[in-house]
């Protein structure tokens, strides 16, 4: 640390001490009447979250934060709509500071109460040696197939995305044993990190523990935890069914083979060495599906952790369990190390949420989300109005024309601030600017904010900030860039899906049946595999370029809910892989038919 930082880093405690020793004084006693001193200790606050989030996030949500801030004080001076009526720095401090809408809101209190501790329970997991059991599972379900080494990395990173909602810590743990053995398989340094980074991104979305985004939207839609994850099953099966599948056809494509028959663990053996670890993670699960509180259940998964972890050596003291690995347990010094890498994977996420709160806040100050969600609605009514004129048969309706507008305007809205944000601003902003327009055109407030939330988690794989693309590269030793737009293309496959809700909100168990389930569960998946053959350009043969064309235009007509539509789109997908599959054997029958050449000498 150097001379700057103490200074620095007392300021930052005492921003946030002084509204703890001085409560009663501050908001019972003189409630509504601030003094200088807090005026003063609440700039200091804003201007250490700032320089927080610098140091830990980057400057790009530094610079948004205070553009924010910038916003709210010159206001005045702003053209059209963008304009309102300017509020002064003190009453900005007071709202951000002070209030419940700012630095101290929604947000930061998730971190502080539920995030901390399912991030704490990720690194104490992975430090008694469920990661690498994840990996060894993983190995034994998808090893031994075409690609195997780059589909171990897919499973793994689901199973690991269970205790993990990091992307980053997913990739750096998983990807330290996949990435180096799809390269040594056949696949370039380039595909095989960017296969780890879109993985790893599913862990965000792959219950039991989410990422703080999705704590973050319990607290903003009220819905319990238990049933979230119930909610996210469906979104998050399609992550890595998408994923899976373009990597199996890319494999396909290059000819790669699976892993080595001695480099696949036996399930015996890892059950036998491993099974002590999965004890935390059924009881936490558990107490989560029976409606214990999110807090709770962390807990107990924490301190059965490190109980567990001492498992094998109680069993070999007492002369049984030989075959358990006994590096597992948590000794002093590797329980303190595993406690301090938590707090400090904490601190990234902890800076961008207050600084989140700066955007929040102004937006409520200033109306700013009214305004965004005013012109997407015009926007989208405009183009609605003008399409439906060009249809001479009178099939588009105008309602649904100005939707799907609507839905491109704030998709292209969560790609643009997902590249140079991570995913959990990003949710919380979209969440809070755009969502109201989508909610005035009658969609579900749930599929609303699962819509922005899976956009959102692009965010770490979209150039030019794209945090698990870069820790992917840095193993792989590849280009960053390179590396974070193969990684944004092999997500492609699944960026449709969020179309899904809010067409289909059945997939989120909204106004359930069984055959709009079926219906819209179907047509996901055929669309996932008609936009990942367009987008690898191979099935059983390469592609043909009019065929990639209509592959993605029938992917994009299956997200309607219809079952006209559905079975129209459907059968010109399977039209096209029937004639790439006959083709792919006419050409195999033609090579074996063909006589064998003697190569000159």
């Amino acid at each position: 640390m150097g001379w700057l930082d103490w200074p620095l880093a007392v300021a930052g405690a005492a921003s946030s001490l002084y509204l703890l020793v001085f409560f009663d004084e501050i908001f019972i006693r003189r409630v509504g009447f601030p003094q200088p001193i807090d005026y003063i200790i609440g700039m200091i606050g804003i201007i250490m979250v700032l320089e927080a989030t610098r140091r830990t996030m980057g400057e790009t949500l530094a610079v948004i934060g205070a553009a924010a801030l910038m916003y709210a004080i010159f206001g005045p001076l702003l053209p059209g709509d963008l304009a309102h009526r300017g509020y002064g720095i003190v009453r900005l401090v007071e709202h951000l500071y002070l209030g419940t809408e700012g630095i101290y809101g929604i947000a930061l209190g998730v971190v502080a109460t539920f995030v901390f501790h399912f991030v704490l329970f990720g690194v104490l997991a992975q430090a008694s040696g469920l990661g690498q059991l994840f990996i060894d599972l993983a190995s034994i379900v998808a090893g031994r197939y075409t690609g195997g080494p780059a589909k171990v990395s897919v499973v793994s990173s689901g199973f690991f995305g269970m205790i993990s909602g990091s992307p980053v810590a997913n990739t750096v743990t998983t990807g330290a044993f996949t990435i180096p053995l799809m390269i040594s398989k056949g696949f370039s340094p380039r595909f095989a990190a960017a296969t780890e980074a879109s993985a790893s991104c599913g862990g965000q979305v792959t219950p039991p523990i989410m990422g703080a985004a999705a704590f973050v939207m319990t607290e903003m839609l009220g819905v319990p935890y238990n049933e979230l994850i119930l909610i996210a099953i469906i979104p998050a099966a399609f992550h890595y069914l998408a994923t899976l599948y373009m990597v199996h056809l890319e494999a396909r494509r290059l000819g790669l083979s699976g892993m080595d028959r001695d480099a696949i663990p036996q399930f015996r053996d890892v059950l036998v060495r491993s099974w002590h670890l999965f004890i935390p993670l059924i009881v936490m699960v558990t107490m989560l599906l029976m409606k214990f509180t999110p807090f709770l259940a962390a807990f107990w998964g924490i301190v059965l952790t490190i109980l567990c972890s001492y498992i094998p050596m109680v069993m070999q003291a007492l002369g049984l369990g030989s075959r358990m690995d006994r590096a597992s347990a948590l000794t002093p010094r590797r329980l303190t190390r595993a406690l301090e890498t938590g707090a400090q994977q904490s601190i990234a996420i902890t800076a961008a949420c207050a600084c989140v709160g700066f955007i929040l806040g102004v937006t409520t100050l200033t109306g700013m989300g009214f305004k965004f969600a005013g012109v997407v609605l015009d926007s989208a009514g405009a183009l609605g109005v003008w399409i439906t004129a060009l249809d001479p048969l009178g099939v588009l309706q105008q309602n649904s024309v100005t939707l799907f507008f609507a839905l491109i305007f704030v998709a292209m809205a969560c790609i643009l601030m997902g590249a140079g944000l991570p995913t959990t601003p990003t949710y919380i902003i979209l969440a809070a600017i755009a969502a109201p327009a989508l909610q005035q055109l009658g969609v579900p407030l749930l599929a609303t904010h699962f819509f922005v939330f899976y956009y959102g988690v692009l965010a770490d794989i979209t150039p030019p900030v794209a945090l698990a693309a870069y820790a992917a590269s840095g193993i792989s030793r590849s280009d960053p860039m390179q590396t974070g737009m193969t990684a944004f293309r092999l997500s492609m496959g699944k960026a449709l899906v969020p179309m899904m809700f809010i067409y289909a909100p059945v997939l989120l168990f909204i106004d359930f049946t069984v055959y709009d389930f079926a219906l819209a569960l179907s047509s996901g998946v055929l669309s996932i595999v008609a936009l990942s053959v367009a987008y690898i350009g191979f099935f059983q043969a390469p592609v043909q370029r009019w065929e990639k064309w209509v592959l993605s235009l029938a992917g994009l007509v299956l997200v309607a809910h219809d079952l006209l539509a559905v079975g129209l789109a459907g059968a010109v997908v399977a039209a096209i892989l029937l004639r790439n599959a006959a083709r792919a054997r006419s050409d195999a029958a033609r090579a074996g038919a063909s006589p064998s050449r003697r190569a000159p000498p």
